[in-house]
């Protein structure tokens, strides 16, 4: 069986494409080597794999990049919150003008294998939220006079009371709060779409925080684990914003790239969204002081500044188990063993 897998030069397509070469899949890989992650070709790029170097969004480089393949990973995005609203035709090109063009290739090809969709737990906004006295309620964007005054829980929408964060599951409804998350669910729209077209099977995995091996360092781009990774590196302490309490899942790539694997042979029953996570719930501040641990007792400790990113949201954890039992998916990396193998972890090279 051949696997399409695109971006798969990338931070979770490279771990993607050296699992699947390991179990016997033939793969091919379609990647841009964007600027914006790459400068140059990475060290870790599998031989084993065949390699297509242009642009997802171009339609003869689709064309033949889906040429004979058996199922697609679709893993190329841009990722991170960016800059600011200038990035945003970069983020709809790069991932909506993208994931159209691949869709239509594939239609083209009369494509009918499965394809699994890179999404993300952005798709949500703010995560799940119970109120003492009107129960299960979705908060409003936070208001940037209140951040600016430490005021970062989200209220009650109804009474202004404090709120109880809560796992979701894949049954909560989305709310994309940045420019990023809002291309994500188109992604998860278009390939809904072409699978009720064709008859297609479309598996759409919302990535909680991924961190491991070859993360992009020094990038607006990179995660909040490769930023704190690289500002211990250089002897700085990581600079954790707000007050450092916000609830994450952090799951390692290693393990999302089992989910996919996970996807790609689960079977056309299978179609839909899941959460790929561990359902384990840290907050910020733990993850930062981890690594600071796992660096050693002459690493800095980290900073908390009350800094704050007006499309970050508050919390968002979430119930794994949808994928536990429709794709029989569950994460075997620890936090703890997780974060002591990223701290010594290569990264790819920062830009050029």
């Amino acid at each position: 069986m051949l696997v399409l897998v695109t971006g798969g030069a990338g931070f979770i397509g490279s771990h993607v494409v050296d699992l699947l070469l390991s179990e016997g899949y033939g793969v091919r890989v379609l990647d841009n080597l964007s600027e914006a992650a790459h400068s140059g070709k990475p060290t870790y790029l599998n031989p084993g794999a065949e390699y297509v170097w242009g642009d997802v969004s171009a339609p003869d480089v689709c064309a033949a990049a889906v040429s004979g393949v058996d199922s697609v990973c679709h893993q190329a995005a841009r990722v991170g919150l960016g800059v600011d609203f200038g990035d945003a035709v970069g983020y709809v090109a790069d991932n909506d003008l993208g994931t159209a063009t691949l869709l239509k290739a594939l239609f083209a090809s009369s494509f009918r294998g499965p394809v699994v969709l890179a999404s993300s737990m952005v798709v949500y906004g703010e995560g799940g939220y119970s109120c003492p006295t009107h129960g299960r309620v979705r908060p409003a964007p936070r208001r940037e006079e209140h951040l600016r005054a430490g005021r970062f829980e989200p209220p009650c929408p109804q009474c202004g009371a404090p709120l109880e964060p809560t796992e979701i599951d894949e049954s909560e409804p989305v709310d994309p709060r940045s420019i990023y998350a809002a291309t994500k669910l188109h992604q998860e729209h278009l390939c809904q779409t072409f699978s009720r077209e064709v008859g297609c099977p479309v598996v759409s995995l919302r990535y909680h925080n991924v961190y491991g091996p070859r993360m992009p360092r020094d990038t607006p781009y990179a995660g909040v684990a490769s930023i704190f990774r690289s500002l211990l590196e250089a002897g700085r302490p990581p600079r954790v914003f707000e007050d450092g309490m916000q609830r994450r899942d952090f799951i390692h790539v290693s393990d999302i790239a089992r989910a996919n694997l996970a996807a790609l042979q689960a079977g056309p029953s299978a179609s839909g969204c899941y959460n790929i996570a561990t359902g384990v719930v840290r907050t910020i501040a733990d993850m930062a002081h981890a690594l600071a641990a796992a660096f050693g007792p002459g690493a800095p400790s980290p900073v908390t500044t009350g800094e704050y990113r007006l499309g970050d949201v508050r919390h968002i954890t979430a119930s794994p188990e949808a994928a536990a039992r429709c794709l029989g998916f569950r994460h075997r990396i620890a936090f703890e063993e997780g974060m002591a193998d990223f701290a010594t972890a290569e990264l790819r090279a920062p830009l050029g």
